[in-house]
Formats: C-alpha cells, structure tokens, sequence
C-alpha cells in the first residue's frame, strides 16, 4: 500500500484544526500545530511535507511569513494559505504573499470538499515536481 502523503494544518483555532484534521487524515498523513512554532519543530522531526495549508492571523507570526520560511528550507512544499480576511486586506499583503510563493489562498469560510481537491491537486503537483526534482 503507498505512503499517504505528508500534510500538516497550522491554525490557532482548535475548532478549524479539527474540521480540516477530519477533512484530511483519511487520504493523507495529517500533522496539526496550534502556532507557526509548533509547526517548525513537527517540520525538524518529521522533514519535508507534501503540502502546508496554515491560518494567516495567529499569534508570533503570519502565515505568510510562516510560509516563507518554508519556502527557504522545503521548496517543494506546496502552501495554501487560509485567510479570513477580505480582498482589499489581501491586496495589501501582496508583496509578502508573492514572497511566499503560494499555491493558492483560501478564503474562510471556505467549502471542506472544494479545500479538499484543491490539496489533492497541490499533492500531486508536488509529487510530480518532487519525481522530477523541479523546484517550484
């Protein structure tokens, strides 16, 4: 039987960290972190994840500036951010969401099947890229 991919969820909402852990933990192997910090110490032991997919308002950093530092050290990776936050808040986060490079952004609420093929589609581009060894 194939390894699940590696997905991890950063939220500092218990509820949304276990709405999208249901969404997820049977197609994929599903890592939660309550605060960007927690996700980088999960990051040191369990290594590159398939696709990140974190919150953008939590406490000691953004998501965007969470997912840049991911950027640095898992290229692959591929990240989705989860904003409640209306377009004309976004437009003035561009530049550091550009730095991020993300997949996509997601804004809440959002519909859990719709996330769903959005991260399945981000798994398999992944694994492409990973197969290939194409940085994206």
């Amino acid at each position: 039987m194939p390894t699940k991919p590696k997905i991890m969820i950063v939220d500092d909402e218990p509820d949304n960290l276990d709405l999208l852990y249901r969404t997820f933990r049977r197609d994929f192997q599903v890592f939660r972190a309550d605060v960007p910090i927690n996700a980088l110490k999960i990051l040191e032991q369990e290594g590159e994840m398939a696709v990140i997919i974190s919150d953008q308002s939590m406490p000691e950093m953004t998501g965007t500036e969470f997912l840049m530092k991911i950027k640095e050290k898992f290229p692959h990776t591929m990240r989705i951010l989860l904003t409640g936050y209306s377009d004309d808040s976004l437009e003035e986060e561009g530049n550091q969401m550009n730095g991020a490079e993300l997949f996509k952004c997601i804004t809440k609420p959002f519909d859990p099947q719709e996330l769903k093929a959005i991260v399945q589609q981000a798994a398999e581009i992944y694994q492409t890229a990973k197969a290939s060894n194409v940085t994206l």
